[in-house]
């Protein structure tokens, strides 16, 4: 299967960078091409392997059954982490053997502190790793870019659901929601601290949103600010749930979460300056992130009971900043934005 799709990508690549372009496109963000599209892909699949590989170097199999999980766990992280660097090697061969330069891996800053915190940060990673992945499928133009990036995608979709089940949430989900690249970073950003030249995400993230709100749920009114928020003129929640989108108005630092078109899983926010639906040219701030789901406590993989009621939520839900910060060599992250994020996932999780 790996070597079947390495060929067909290479031969895709080989034309559209030897004349017979893959044509640019306008997306929600600047034009791209299906390389930058598998590019984009490989800045996120190196911060999700470094993830994986320094977890499992900071905590041992102990480490996890002393924190009350199955001994099958971390064994089960090993596969995943395995995934993610031949997701890394595959799309760098790809692009490598077309004449596309592949993009390094950057420094990172994950500020986890303990396994579970870590399992709660898999679980926003794997996440957005799901949505990057489907929201990058409608600006792919060749089958053979879109057969790799689903291959990819429906792998990423299974690390989700199982940290969802060891999280002790529900791993179906009805609809996963897709994600512009732009929004994807925004998240993305306060985890890199530098890169490589060249190796940069390319995008220009949006400004921070810090969702202060524990336990947010569906018809829930939650609390975001963020740095231009007492400027004039109307503002909306945008949310992004699912194929679907809810809006309500932004008043006083607070919006509700509607109880229509939205639906439990991970879910996404932003601040917009229109209610006629999410477009990158009118975000202000965002996204934050959003886990709509309660407990389930079914799960003998070691989120049992004992951690968080039946109404717990994960996610950023709580305290949770994401969006742009100063960069300095490439890129560097506010260590405080990834630290709100890991934070609040912990704290509401359990």
């Amino acid at each position: 299967m790996r070597a079947a799709l390495i060929s067909a990508v290479f031969a895709a690549l080989a034309v559209s960078t030897n004349g017979a372009a893959v044509e640019k496109r306008q997306a929600a963000a600047p034009a791209l091409t299906d390389a930058d599209i598998l590019n984009f892909a490989l800045v996120l699949e190196h911060l999700e392997a470094t993830f994986y590989s320094q977890a499992l170097s900071n905590f041992s199999a102990s480490d996890f059954t002393s924190a009350g999980y199955a001994s099958n766990i971390r064994a089960n992280i090993e596969t995943i982490a395995a995934d993610e660097a031949e997701h890394v090697s595959f799309l760098t061969s790809a692009l490598s053997a077309a004449g596309a330069t592949p993009v390094q891996a950057c420094r990172y800053n994950f500020p986890y502190t303990s396994v579970d915190s870590f399992l709660a940060l898999s679980q926003v990673l794997e996440g957005v790793g799901t949505s990057a992945y489907l929201g990058a499928a409608q600006y792919i133009q060749n089958p053979a870019y879109l057969t790799a990036a689903g291959a990819i995608l429906t792998s990423e979709a299974r690390h989700t659901a199982f940290i969802r089940y060891v999280n002790g949430f529900s791993p179906a989900v009805t609809f996963d929601t897709p994600l512009t690249p732009t929004s994807v970073q925004s998240i993305a950003t306060p985890f890199f601290m530098s890169c490589p030249d060249g190796s940069a995400p390319p995008f220009t993230p949006f400004p921070a949103a810090n969702l202060t709100s524990a336990n947010a749920t569906i018809g829930s009114t939650i609390q975001v600010s963020y740095a231009n928020s007492t400027s004039e003129g109307n503002k909306y929640c945008i949310f992004l749930s699912g194929l679907g989108q809810a809006i309500s108005p932004y008043q006083n630092g607070s919006c509700q979460i509607p109880s229509q078109n939205v639906t439990t899983g991970q879910a996404y926010g932003v601040i917009s300056s229109s209610n006629s639906g999410f477009n990158d040219s009118t975000v202000l701030a965002g996204p934050f992130v959003l886990n709509l789901d309660t407990k389930n406590n079914t799960a003998s993989s070691g989120a049992g009971a004992t951690r968080g009621g039946s109404n717990s939520t994960v996610g950023s839900n709580a305290a949770a900043t994401t969006g742009a910060a100063s960069r300095t060599s490439g890129v560097t992250a506010a260590a405080g934005l990834a630290m709100g994020l890991v934070a609040a996932a912990a704290a509401t999780l359990f």
